[in-house]
């Protein structure tokens, strides 16, 4: 079960679980997404980062999260443009408290634009 929080719905995300350990989200891009520069928003970007190692984590039966972020570190490698974007995440290392990730994300033409590490603390 996903997280379930109002946030998403607003970013009209779409989820795919590929497997106990990785994850897949689409984000259509909304005009409001795209800053000064015609790109979008780096802010964006890393929100979508975000909700995606979060949810690698199984909510609970109420759609709670069961980790919050702690620590995340998202790298621009290209100016986002295009329709959607799409979140890859893995989870790298699971211990007793924390969780080491990764998530890449990609535009509508598969180019990389960012890549995210983040450690997650289970709650």
């Amino acid at each position: 079960m996903f997280i379930k929080q109002p946030f998403d719905q607003f970013l009209r995300l779409k989820y795919k679980k590929l497997d106990d350990n990785n994850l897949q989200i689409i984000m259509p891009v909304q005009d409001l997404f795209i800053n000064s520069a015609g790109v979008i928003h780096g802010g964006i970007i890393s929100s979508l980062a975000d909700v995606a190692v979060s949810n690698l984590l199984p909510a609970d039966e109420d759609g709670i999260q069961q980790a919050v972020t702690v620590d995340l570190n998202v790298s621009f490698l290209k100016p986002a443009t295009g329709t959607y974007l799409m979140a890859n995440a893995k989870i790298e290392k699971q211990g007793k408290t924390l969780i080491h990730t990764e998530c890449s994300i990609y535009n509508d033409k598969q180019e990389i634009v960012a890549k995210s590490k983040a450690i997650l603390f289970r709650t």
